[in-house]
């Protein structure tokens, strides 16, 4: 069965219910069609794009706050999947590959964020060229429509108040575009001092408008919204008057704060007492297509996109794909979480291309040879240049949203400690692109935590083997670091440094400064457990060095308070419990800006331990149990291990046995089912002293041993002391 490759949703105000269908570009014209009546609630859909409207307009501080930015709009999109559209139309949206699709909307709907719809893996605008047409209550026939010719015209309206040089810059970079391509488009360049008057004599003799500039948007009545120019606004009411005496341009750019904003009044069925933005205004006045804004846009971004939409326009690109083409750029640059794709939304219909590479036969027989073969030349650069793209589009992960969603909707839930639900979309991910480098480390992490030893350590092998595989030395640095991490914690030194020297020649050889930084603290940390605090001291100052040169990014914020924690735990073994606790301080503040729960957590224990030293034992049990709380809510079983097994010893040192007994036995049952052998040994070491502090030398001889037994193969010097213990428990 053929694959569609336009596909048209209409949709009809039918009262309290929805009418629509979703057809193939061929089903489009018979006689018979099939649609669907969907009972919806507009009040609640009114709801649902105001969440939506708060979540774009929330500030994200950092990328956490990002994803979560990004989580929220994806739970909205996907609830206006679920009641918005009927199910045969969801099933065929779903299974549809990429290709155009024409939303067909009543002008009361125009509201609804359809574009941002999203189906579970793929937002709407990201999966398809889409494009709204508008079915207007008003008088069509008044309407003069624009015909093209070969050679189209343009004007850049840019910078009209000589106050924003990014507008500048903007309009001046798309004339310099076009400057090539004289013999398709004829480029004028306006900026400063652009008044009323100039626009409204002038817009009507150009195909293409290009503004970029500020844009007023006025909540209670958008009739006084409009683009700002030198003298005033050039507002709604005088773009719908121009539409009545000349044929306006056949495509508007908006590049402007709100420029694509409508009003939820729009939901009223009167089409007199409607009320009508920027880009209801020009399609009412006879633009075929307008590309516009629905919120603020950043400088940086906004050229981009609109480079990348110029671009994919001039090489033949329909006008809906060039804009999702554009969205992607954004995505490859400033990532999915950035949220600069959201703000551009297209009115027209999307399969409509503005430059065709033909020409006439009388011109063809007027060329030598020598015409033809730079034609061919030129025309099979561009097909390269369009499978390249399309190669691109479907197989780098940046540039495939549905396996960058997975990415992220794994990332954040393992952040939240939903560790299974992490591993569920890794795993589908793993299922989709085996090369998918950044998932493997999410799910080794997760099965860590859940105590699965077995699959962590599969997933960390499998991604230094993908790693070499791809000859992508940056993953490679970051795969031996995890890897012997996980050595280290299961007590294989030995591996856990021959990867850590690894990674750190490696980071040194592709000059990755990050990475290196990563590795040496990673190195310190294993000195620390071997007792070489000077060598640890050294390293973890080698490390600082590297951060803070970058300390704004947030990869080198977050490991500068991971240095800082180290040097704590530096100090707190040499028994400098003032200078442990400093440093403890300053990677708890850094910790608690970048919101990393898992690392606060470690660094409420050891500022717990710190007290414990001091003999202040409230203070310790209030950040141990702040700690618990944490580990609790990550589902972190590693952390938890540890965590009951400190507070167990706490207890003990103040004679609460019966407390601390309780602890040891949750440390050590939890041990046991996540095969942690480390752990394991410290809380029968434990809980031996603590069956000998009560005289019961059977239980105590019994835990000594077990721990013994561990201590055997990862740490002689604890067998040995351990052993000692054993012969004067026998004495006594």
């Amino acid at each position: 069965m053929p694959q569609p490759e336009k596909l048209i949703l209409e949709v009809f105000n039918q009262g309290d219910s929805l009418k629509m269908g979703l057809f193939d570009q061929v089903q489009s014209a018979p006689t018979l069609r099939h649609y669907s009546l969907v009972t919806v609630s507009f009040a609640e859909l009114i709801n649902l794009s105001t969440d939506l409207i708060e979540v774009l307009n929330r500030p994200a501080k950092d990328e956490l706050s990002k994803i979560n930015q990004l989580k929220s709009l994806q739970k909205i999109g996907q609830l206006f999947w679920d009641h918005l559209l009927g199910r045969s139309i969801k099933e065929k949206l779903k299974n549809s590959p990429p290709c155009v699709l024409t939303l067909s909307l009543d002008e009361e709907l125009i509201y609804m964020p359809w574009e941002l719809i999203f189906d579970g893996v793929n937002f709407l605008c990201l999966k398809f060229s889409l494009g709204r047409l508008v079915r207007s209550k008003g008088d069509l026939a008044l309407l003069q429509y624009r015909d093209l010719t070969e050679r189209l015209k343009m004007l850049i309206l840019a910078d009209p108040n000589a106050d924003l040089k990014s507008a500048y810059a903007e309009g001046l970079n798309i004339k310099n575009q076009f400057n090539h391509k004289t013999r398709k488009v004829y480029v004028d360049f306006k900026s400063t001092n652009i008044d009323k008057t100039y626009v409204k004599k002038n817009i009507c003799d150009y195909d293409i408008v290009h503004f970029a500039g500020h844009c007023e948007f006025d909540r209670k009545n958008i009739q006084r919204s409009g683009w700002v120019l030198s003298d005033g606004l050039f507002k709604v009411e005088d773009v719908l008057k121009m539409g009545q005496g000349c044929s306006m341009p056949a495509l508007v750019f908006s590049n402007a704060c709100h420029s694509a904003q409508a009003s939820s009044g729009l939901i009223d069925l009167e089409y007199q007492r409607a009320s009508y933005g920027m880009a209801s205004a020009f399609l009412f006045a006879g633009v075929r297509h307008y590309v516009g804004t629905i919120r603020k846009i950043e400088d940086n971004p906004s050229l981009v996109f609109a480079r990348e939409f110029y671009t994919q326009l001039i090489f033949g690109v329909s006008v809906g794909e060039s804009l999702r083409l554009s969205k992607l750029k954004l995505i490859k640059q400033f990532g999915l979480t950035s949220l600069h794709w959201v703000n551009y939304l297209l009115y027209g219909d999307p399969s409509f291309v503005f430059f065709r590479f033909q020409r006439r036969r009388k011109e063809r027989k007027n060329k030598p040879p020598a015409f033809y073969k730079k034609v061919m030349i030129k025309s099979a650069l561009a097909a390269v240049f369009i499978c390249c793209s399309i190669f691109l589009i479907s197989w780098l992960p940046k540039l495939n949203p549905g396996k960058f969603y997975l990415f992220l909707n794994s990332q954040a839930e393992y952040r939240k400690g939903n560790n299974e639900s992490a591993i569920v979309s890794g795993e589908r991910l793993i299922g989709k692109d085996q090369n998918f480098l950044a998932v493997y480390p999410i799910i080794a992490n997760a099965y860590q935590r859940l105590g699965n030893k077995d699959k962590a350590l599969r997933y960390y092998f499998d991604y230094v083997l993908k790693s070499e595989g791809a000859n992508n030395k940056r993953h490679l640095i970051r795969a031996y670091i995890k890897l012997g991490w996980f050595y280290q914690l299961d007590g294989q030194y030995t591996k856990a440094q021959e990867l850590y020297n690894k990674a750190i020649k490696l980071s040194r050889l592709v000059n990755d400064k990050p990475s290196e930084a990563v590795a040496l603290r990673k190195l310190a940390v294993w000195h620390i457990d071997k007792n070489n605090l000077g060598e640890a001291l050294d390293l973890l100052t080698k490390s600082i060095a590297i951060n803070l040169e970058h300390q704004r990014n947030f990869e080198n914020a977050r490991n500068l308070a991971c240095d800082y924690f180290d040097i704590g735990l530096v100090f707190a073994n040499k028994n400098d419990y003032v200078a442990a606790r400093d440093f403890y301080e300053k990677s708890r503040k850094i910790f608690e800006r970048l919101n990393l729960k898992n690392e606060l957590s470690d660094c409420y224990f050891n500022l717990g331990e710190v007290y414990l030293y001091e003999k202040e034992y409230n203070k310790a049990l209030d950040y141990y149990f702040k700690g618990i709380k944490i580990d609790q809510r990550q589902n972190n079983r590693v952390n938890l291990v540890c965590g009951y097994n400190m507070i167990g010893e706490l207890y003990m040192e103040i004679d609460d046995l019966s407390k601390a007994e309780a602890y040891f036995k949750d440390s050590a049952k939890l041990a046991e089912e996540i095969n942690s052998r480390i752990d394991l040994a410290s809380v029968n070491y434990n809980l031996g002293l603590l069956y000998k502090k009560r005289g019961r030398k059977n239980m105590a001889r019994q835990h000594w041993r077990k721990a013994q037994e561990i201590y055997r193969s990862i740490d002689f010097d604890k067998y040995q002391e351990i052993r000692n213990q054993l012969l004067e428990l026998d004495n006594i």
